[in-house]
């Protein structure tokens, strides 16, 4: 019985099943975590992070010496290799690694550890969003962009505006749980004691670093 003979109902839900299996044929999956649970900043925090977030476009990554440098191009063209599958596109590719780089330093975070966050987040989609309404690559909740940000959560979808949020916030947690980063990505997730996510997170991160073995 096709679609048309069974009624509009029927026809409804055989598209939908349709798409579902197009989707999960494809690999793709719904944006796992992304649920950091809102709380009140005091004035010095929100300022403190509203600068961490201001604009600034990534500067071109200099380096004090040549060793420096060619461990960065070490690190780009393995990253680069491990990502193929999910960016198939070199240049964009290349540009979403040098802005999670610039960002996971300037954020004092290590970028493998930035990379496992992504991957468990979002599985490296621009586009993902939550059952919880988080957004994009580092699924930052929207409540962000109103405490920190310009109010403009569409914002969260632009690459550099969302690791950098992501980044930014991620090291709140960190300072917030003094070092302790098993609690800080419990803090992000909002799973706060609980070991899934962390371990999660974790794990990616060391197929990140190895991936430069």
């Amino acid at each position: 019985m096709s679609p048309r003979d069974a009624g509009p109902s029927a026809g409804r839900r055989f598209c939908l099943l349709g798409a579902a299996a197009v989707c999960l044929s494809a690999g793709w999956r719904p944006a796992w975590a992304g649920a950091q649970v809102e709380e009140r900043l005091a004035d010095a925090v929100r300022t403190a992070l509203s600068a961490a977030v201001a604009d600034g476009a990534p500067p071109k990554p200099r380096f004090d010496t040549i060793e420096d440098r060619l461990a960065y191009l070490r690190w780009l063209g393995a990253m680069s290799d491990r990502l193929k599958r999910q960016k198939s596109e070199l240049q964009t590719r290349v540009e979403f690694l040098e802005t999670l780089w610039y960002e996971s330093k300037r954020a004092g975070l290590e970028p493998a550890l930035v990379l496992g966050l992504v991957q468990v987040e979002s599985n490296f989609r621009k586009y993902a969003i939550s059952v919880a309404g988080a957004r994009g690559y580092m699924q930052v909740m929207p409540f962000w962009m109103r405490q920190i940000g310009d109010g403009d959560v569409s914002r969260l979808f632009h690459m550099q505006t969302n690791l950098r949020f992501g980044c930014v916030i991620l090291r709140h947690y960190l300072d917030v749980e003094k070092g302790d980063l098993f609690m800080a990505l419990g803090r992000y997730n909002g799973s706060r004691g609980r070991a899934e996510y962390p371990n999660m997170v974790l794990g990616a991160r060391k197929r990140w670093v190895a991936a430069l073995a």
